[in-house]
């Protein structure tokens, strides 16, 4: 299968399920919100090293926002709640809290599975805080140096879909590079999706295990183009480089869309082929079909 020059290979991604969690920060211009999500974006690119995968989910317009200025929504994703709820308390409390002029609300009101999160950091204000409600949302107001850091009581937790993932296999370095930002815009303008990587690019793509005990993961020898002929490649004659797009979402539809998506926009001249890393379907139960997603008479094969 071809989509203009780019060959499709006949493979798939496999993802995991995951919980994860959504806040909305607030902050009184764009350079203190983006402060603000570089700050706790940080260093949450993989749970394989990281307490979470973190990313960017879209900007908020002031006026839709619950104190009217300049917003941002963050989702968070862990392979349990306890660790979505530890990584979120301690991100707002390190990267949030100490951040001119910021806030922090819950993004999903309708989750009943919660986890405390302004609950555990009022303590900071050491018997100076002060509670407020609003309807039957709880807001914590955290005496701070420029003001208060106003923080909701806790957030709402829901299962989730983390690793989809496609491969962009090119010509060389600068062409596959510009595929990669090509298709990262692309899924930057939809909902429910993040991709936690620098960048939202993965250079360093990883396979299970490793030749030392104590490494978990350990790079995707087959499609490094400076192992060619030292191992079994999976990389075309052609190719030089290899980019990774690594997609969390809040549903299985979610990632798929992102990555019909992605792919749409990576494809083009001196992009070889387009794969996916999987592990022969035997760890992640969310199984995302290439040729499906891209096929206008199927949206992907999820197995349960």
């Amino acid at each position: 299968m071809k989509v203009g020059p780019t060959f499709i290979e006949d493979t798939f991604a496999e993802a995991f399920s995951m919980r994860f969690c959504r806040i909305i920060v607030t902050a009184f211009n764009q350079r203190w919100l983006n402060a603000a999500i570089s700050e706790f974006c940080g260093y949450g690119s993989s749970v394989i090293g990281c307490d979470a995968e973190v990313g960017l989910e879209q900007l908020i317009d002031s006026q839709d926002t619950l104190d009217g200025r300049p917003g941002a929504s963050l989702m968070l994703f862990g392979f349990s709640t306890e660790a979505v709820q530890k990584a979120v308390v301690n991100r707002t409390g390190q990267c949030l809290m100490t951040c001119p002029t910021t806030a922090v609300f819950d993004g999903m009101q309708e989750s009943t599975d919660r986890v405390p999160l302004g609950k555990h950091l009022r303590f900071f204000g050491d018997g100076f805080q002060k509670s407020k409600l609003i309807g039957e949302r709880r807001f914590w107001r955290v005496p701070v140096m420029d003001g208060e850091f106003i923080v909701e009581e806790s957030v709402g937790v829901n299962k989730g879909v983390a690793g989809g993932n496609f491969l962009i296999l090119s010509r060389d370095q600068t062409t596959g590079l510009h595929a990669a930002e090509r298709s990262v815009d692309q899924i930057t303008k939809l909902q429910n999706v993040i991709t936690p990587f620098p960048g939202g690019v993965v250079r360093s793509g990883s396979k299970v295990g490793s030749k030392y005990k104590d490494l978990r993961a350990s790079t995707a020898h087959a499609f490094c183009p400076s192992l060619r002929g030292r191992v079994e490649s999976k990389l075309p004659e052609d190719a030089g480089c290899v980019y990774e797009i690594v997609i969390d979402g809040s549903n299985f539809e979610a990632v798929a869309e992102a990555t019909r998506s992605g792919i749409k926009a990576a494809v083009g001249e001196g992009i070889i082929s387009i794969s996916a890393g999987n592990y022969g379907g035997k760890l992640g139960k969310h199984h995302f079909q290439l040729r499906h997603l891209l096929s206008k008479d199927s949206q992907g094969a999820n197995k349960d």
